[in-house]
């Protein structure tokens, strides 16, 4: 397996990352184990999941399949760069401060669930799932610095990012002192190209690492 740094930060990920979008959703408890095993040994050092997915009704199943991983090979821990995201709904009828977007009211209780479900002490890359064009720069680097000095978290990426918001709030971070984005995670494969109008030239000159999801575009089966 080969590895490189994430972005401008020092710390070092494998080149392939392991998604865990399936997990206790498409793939069974018992698939999603073996497939983590595999992943670990394999060397693959990098896995990325999110507070949302499990399906329908099953929010959360995945951070929930990796934090059995953990509990039983707590040793190992320390050898997996984790990731996961925050943004959307997590339950089916949402109510005020519930539904999808980003808040200091929403994300610093999902932080939270997501440790408790993981069952560790710490998230590697934290990843804002969506943009949010009504956020301001003051919550969302006020939020995101809070959970990085408190310990809970070691890095900020993002998801699904535009180039003009990669810039906006990586150039506010910066002014403030702060690490800011360290990768951005887009799809990006032959019939998705759009990144390469804004985002990859935005990332490459910020210094932000791209981790490019659905590169296969769906799998074999999807047409042209």
């Amino acid at each position: 397996m080969k590895y490189t740094r994430l972005g401008r930060s020092n710390m070092q990920v494998s080149r392939v990352c392991l998604g865990a979008m399936h997990f206790g959703s498409r793939a069974s408890d018992e698939e999603t184990l073996k497939i983590l095993d595999r992943a670990f040994e394999m060397g693959i050092n990098f896995w990325d999941t999110a507070n949302v997915y499990g399906g329908s009704g099953g929010r959360g199943k995945s951070e929930m399949l990796i934090g059995e991983w953990f509990k039983k090979n707590p040793a190992r821990r320390d050898q997996v760069v984790l990731a996961t995201k925050v943004y959307g709904q997590m339950v089916e009828k949402p109510g005020p401060n519930q539904a999808r977007g980003f808040s200091a009211y929403k994300v610093l209780r999902e932080v939270q669930d997501s440790l408790r479900r993981l069952q560790t002490d710490r998230i590697d890359l934290y990843q804002v799932h969506h943009f949010d064009r009504t956020v301001s720069i003051e919550e969302f680097w006020g939020t995101l610095e809070d959970v990085v000095h408190r310990g809970d978290v070691r890095y900020i990426g993002t998801s699904n990012f535009p180039g003009w918001g990669l810039a906006k709030f990586q150039m506010a971070a910066w002014q403030r002192g702060f690490t800011g984005i360290v990768s951005e995670q887009s799809m990006y494969n032959l019939l998705n190209r759009a990144p390469e109008l804004e985002v990859l030239p935005a990332a490459l000159n910020l210094g932000i690492g791209v981790i490019p999801y659905m590169p296969l575009a769906g799998g074999a089966n999807q047409k042209c």
